[in-house]
């Protein structure tokens, strides 16, 4: 059974960081396009940033550019979020997701999701 895991969320002061890992277990990562997605109260479900294959080309949404990066760790089969400078509107839940096609990812229609993880931005 395919299983992805986050981890590393919690409860951060604004300006502070975070690191997000998601782990794989029943598949190796190397295959998948991965991204990760954030729910706010209220609001859709939607993609911040994503990964490719190899690793060479990722992609960030405009209000986490220059502040989130995105990595992955193949010997650890793990995808990384880096998140620094965070701001109250970046508390959500955050997902990530894998799909071994692209469009997939973009679209937010992956074939496989973990459960979340909560960041709390707050003073």
């Amino acid at each position: 059974q395919l299983q992805l895991v986050e981890s590393g969320g919690g409860l951060v002061q604004p300006g502070g960081s975070l690191r997000l890992s998601c782990t794989a277990s029943g598949f190796t990562l190397d295959a998948y396009f991965i991204g990760w997605f954030r729910q706010a109260p209220g609001k859709e479900r939607a993609r911040i940033s994503s990964i490719s294959t190899s690793g060479d080309s990722s992609y960030y949404v405009d209000s986490v550019k220059g502040r989130f990066t995105i990595s992955r760790d193949k010997a650890k089969n793990t995808v990384y979020l880096q998140m620094n400078s965070l701001k109250a509107e970046d508390t959500a839940v955050y997902y990530c997701a894998a799909d071994s096609k692209y469009w997939a990812i973009m679209t937010g229609r992956p074939a496989h999701w973990g459960q979340g993880t909560q960041v709390t931005v707050s003073p």
